[in-house]
């Protein structure tokens, strides 16, 4: 594996910031930025070819439609679950009127598909 990748954000040579300058007097440029890739695999998933959110963001904005290509969803997909139910709960707050906070969540469970 290579030490280190370029950030693939199609704008990432474009920023200006100081840490992508380079070159000599008179021939300067705005450079990719270059991530540094370590033996305990750090940075890991989209981290090890974007150096920031905002290349993340402009490289999906820009191929968006091609990578949807690579694997498009032509169904919904779908996770069982249990019936949902109110659960009602009793907080420790207790209001000047002496009542205590209380509040009622909906509680959905999933159901393990490896159970059936």
């Amino acid at each position: 594996m290579a030490d280190y990748f370029w950030c693939h954000g199609p704008s990432c040579h474009e920023k200006v910031t100081t840490d992508r300058v380079r070159g000599s007097k008179g021939s300067k440029v705005l450079r990719t930025r270059k991530i540094t890739q370590n033996a305990h695999g750090y940075p890991r998933g989209i981290w090890q070819y974007f150096c920031s959110t905002t290349c993340y963001n402009d490289f999906a904005h820009k191929y968006i439609e091609q990578l949807i290509r690579i694997a498009p969803r032509t169904e919904p997909l779908e996770t069982r679950i249990e019936d949902p139910k109110k659960v009602k709960y009793t907080g420790s707050y207790v209001y000047n009127d002496g009542t205590r906070h209380t509040w009622t969540e909906t509680e959905i469970k999933k159901i393990d598909n490896a159970e059936q």
